[in-house]
């Protein structure tokens, strides 16, 4: 059947409560995100998106990876009216029947849903429906528990056939809430939090710390670990920039208590996320902290390693435990890079601070003039 009768129709959730100006941009904001992932003409009409692609594989495919989306489905197009529906409902039917995707022995029901004004009720249309897959295949009718549902959804002049509601990532469009710095390591939580921004309609920008000489050089496994990323990013393009740390890193060990590296470390990642934040027009600094699952996350810790940065820092997983964040990792595909063999950062203290007192980590910002030092950073901050 020809793509101008085979729409994928395409639900979003949260956009349609908001006000009229700004449900107006939000969709213009989605479709345009699906346009620049899917080759497709696009009609909106009374909270639903009619997709109608060149490839529809691909467009299958893609709309499973664009925030916004809540859920879509592959359907058949037909008219309004009592001949075309039966038409239309015959044929579909003996396809799933052919595809063995329904069988006569199963139980089915068909849920209709109408818009508009029509001489027949959705409960009327249903009924003739149902009676017309009977006299197909003689599958029974079940209404309450269903083996099977067939979807029947008029609107207007217009009717949609369809038996799949595929869910899609839900959230709002990348691109409508403003930019982001996202601190990115090869571990498994800031690809979450990374993920999990975007899906609150964050365009990102991200900032990864090379540690080297004390962890391995190589820029492999992140570079993989920003690529997946990209695969959700339609509609907002992603910035990547790394910074070199080592040297820091050493002077840390070698003029601070040796207890605070840590803090200091991370202390020193805000204050460049906050240097880039003004080159990238960003409003907020996004990290993967967890309450107390590392030395750096204790809330005094947090507390002190934030004290000198102005922008917002915020930490979408700071109540999840790590089993939380794992099935999100595996679910959105980072999990697997994460895991991938690394070094560990051997600059890390034996017995790092988890207390720290705020006073003692300013003089030993001042002790090792770390202002001067985020500034020499920065200067040779690289964008890949």
């Amino acid at each position: 059947m020809k793509n101008s009768k085979r729409p994928i129709i395409v639900r979003y959730g949260e956009i349609g409560i908001k006000s009229p100006p700004v449900r107006s941009r939000f969709e213009k904001r989605l479709i345009s995100n699906i346009k620049n992932l899917i080759e497709a003409d696009v009609t909106i009409t009374q909270g639903r998106i009619f997709l109608y692609p060149k490839n529809y594989q691909q467009a299958l495919e893609s709309l499973g990876k664009i925030f916004g989306v809540v859920s879509y489905s592959p359907s058949v197009k037909t008219r309004t009216d009592y001949d075309s529906i039966k038409e239309t409902l015959r044929n579909y039917v003996k396809e799933l029947v052919k595809q063995k995707k329904f069988q006569g022995k199963q139980s089915f029901a068909i849920r209709c849903r109408r818009v508009g004004q029509h001489e027949f009720t959705s409960q009327e249309m249903a009924a003739y429906c149902g009676s017309v897959v009977v006299d197909e295949v003689g599958a029974p009718v079940d209404l309450s528990n269903p083996d099977f549902e067939i979807y029947v959804e008029v609107r207007e002049d217009e009717t949609y056939v369809f038996h799949q509601k595929i869910s899609g990532l839900g959230g709002l469009p990348i691109g409508t809430q403003g930019r982001v710095i996202s601190l990115i390591s090869g571990g498994i939580d800031s690809p979450v939090s990374t993920f999990l921004m975007m899906k609150r309609g964050c365009a990102v920008t991200l900032l990864h710390f090379n540690n080297y000489p004390y962890t391995s050089e190589s820029l492999d496994k992140i570079n993989r670990m920003v690529d997946k990323i990209r695969e959700y990013s339609s509609g907002a393009k992603i910035n990547f920039y790394v910074a070199d740390y080592g040297e820091f890193l050493g002077k840390c060990m070698g003029h601070a208590p040796p207890r605070m590296t840590c803090v200091l470390c991370k202390s020193g990642m805000y204050q460049i996320a906050e240097k880039l934040c003004e080159k990238e027009n960003a409003l907020a600094i996004v990290d993967g902290s967890s309450l107390g699952q590392v030395a750096s996350q204790t809330l005094p810790n947090i507390l002190a390693t934030r004290h000198t940065t102005s922008m917002p820092v915020l930490s979408p997983l700071i109540g999840f435990d790590k089993v939380e964040i794992q099935e999100i990792a595996e679910k959105i595909g980072t999990y697997e890079i994460s895991i991938l063999p690394e070094s560990s950062c051997r600059a890390a203290p034996k017995h790092p601070e988890t207390n720290a007192v705020l006073g003692k980590v300013l003089k030993a910002q001042e002790d090792i003039q770390m202002e001067k030092e985020m500034d020499k950073i920065f200067s040779n901050i690289n964008k890949l």
